[in-house]
């Protein structure tokens, strides 16, 4: 079956077990912390700033991440996001269980938390190309893609929602520190042999790692299918998330009546959306218009975030979350193997960290006006914003970005994984693919190159 065939791999295996620990862990704690908010007395505002300090260290370690992912053994990063999770959760919850836990700590721990993901995000990308061909990159992300809607949205917040509802948060904060020890163990797993980071051979640790960072700073910039997509998703990502990530809980609670059961419910719909999703997207043939499909479909998917400022029962909540995560994984799938392909071995760490921090770049900012929005205006408008708004915007960067020479110019199909010892790409990184003039443009149209 092509979406299992990478696990036939073991150096892969260890690294698909410390993803999905690590990707269960975090599944557990989105339950686990608005439940610990609630019995502690808070509400929406509460929730934003906790959720906010965990984006902010996201967004501080992203960049550093992907230097350091680019310079030394991936392995040796991901243990210590590992650990760093572990001692995290792992305090939260011996004061939770201890009766001691109050919001700072709670703040402390999840930015912490975010720092290892900033970490995690680009030692992970970068190593995944070392550890299977480059023919099994659509499957890998494709089997990615399943693991973390399974275990993110649906069985993480279900065994959470669970052990809230029968124990109390404190025992699903330890059950939360169990699975980032578990993921701390499949990271010590991994063999230290490991490929080393691709600056290691010279590639990329000749400089600084300021000169190594203002390298993918300009791969991006000068690169324009990389550019146009992450300020699309930054800018979608800014009127999305916030009410994703800190209304939809209250929107099952104050509109819907719900409970820690219902909340986990509606996460494992979107996770079993996603699920579907990505299992589709990593086993069918990638489409001709890769670009114009992954942009699309992330546009369309925000419109049934409407619902949750709508509906007054569970149900239809549940069908939207559905839907939003069929059509929100599915090109996640598109994207992270279009990086693998078209982004050189040796920038491939860092522009993966670019890709984290520029499309997550409004994430704090979303997430800390959320509350305070919707307790001004209510939910409603809120969700009707962030269902509607999108689509706007992915029409403006399809029509502004003119995608199409350039995804015709590069078939998906018919190239292979970019040489890891070559820093620069001519046929992306080049005069052809720069925002620039008509000139430019029609360069790139009349001479497309198609045979990497």
């Amino acid at each position: 079956m092509r979406a299992i065939r990478p696990l036939r791999h073991p150096a892969y295996r260890w690294l698909a077990g410390n993803l999905a620990f690590s990707v269960l862990a975090e599944g557990l704690w989105v339950v686990a912390l608005v439940w610990q908010v609630v019995e502690l007395g808070g509400g929406p505002a509460q929730l934003s700033l906790i959720s906010g300090a965990l984006a902010v260290g996201v967004l501080a370690t992203a960049l550093p991440g992907g230097v350091l992912a680019d310079r030394v053994p991936q392995r040796r990063v991901l243990v210590l996001v590992a650990l760093l999770q572990v001692g995290a959760v792992g305090a939260v919850a011996v004061l939770s269980l201890a009766g001691l836990l109050g919001y700072a700590a709670l703040t402390v721990a999840a930015l912490l938390i975010g720092v290892a993901g900033g970490l995690m995000f680009p030692a992970y990308s970068a190593l995944v190309p070392h550890l299977v061909p480059a023919d099994e990159l659509q499957a890998v992300n494709g089997l990615e893609g399943m693991l973390r809607p399974a275990l993110l949205n649906a069985g993480g917040p279900a065994l959470a929602g669970v052990v809230v509802a029968a124990a109390g948060p404190g025992p699903a904060m330890a059950v939360v520190a169990a699975a980032a020890v578990a993921a701390l163990g499949c990271a010590l797993g991994l063999p230290r042999a490991a490929p080393a980071a691709a600056g290691a051979d010279g590639a990329g640790s000749a400089g600084s790692p300021l000169a190594d960072l203002r390298e993918g700073f300009r791969y991006m910039r000068r690169t324009r299918w990389l550019l146009v997509t992450l300020l699309f998703a930054s800018a979608m990502i800014l009127v999305v998330l916030g009410p994703m990530e800190v209304l939809v809980p209250f929107a099952v609670k104050d509109r819907a009546g719900g409970g820690p059961t219902e909340h986990a419910l509606v996460l494992a719909m979107f996770g079993l959306g996603g699920f579907l999703g990505s299992f589709l997207a990593g086993s069918l043939r990638l489409p001709r218009r890769y670009l114009t499909a992954m942009i699309s479909m992330w546009a369309v998917g925000c419109v049934p975030m409407a619902v949750f400022g709508l509906a007054t029962s569970l149900a239809p909540m549940a069908a939207a979350a559905l839907v939003v995560g069929v059509l929100f994984n599915a090109p996640q799938v598109v994207w992270g193997t279009l990086l693998q392909r078209r982004v050189p071995r040796a920038l491939l760490g860092r522009v993966s960290s670019l890709d984290f921090f520029v499309s997550l770049a409004f994430m704090p900012v979303s997430m800390a006006l959320a509350g305070p929005l919707s307790g001004a205006v209510g939910l409603t408008p809120v969700f009707l914003v962030a269902g509607l708004a999108p689509v706007l915007i992915g029409a403006v960067a399809l029509l502004v970005g003119r995608l199409g020479p350039d995804e015709l110019a590069h078939p998906m199909d018919a190239m292979d994984a970019v040489d890891p010892v070559d820093p620069v790409d001519d046929d992306d990184a080049g005069p052809a693919t720069v925002v620039a003039g008509p000139a430019d443009e029609e360069d790139e149209e009349v001479s497309p190159r198609s045979g990497r």
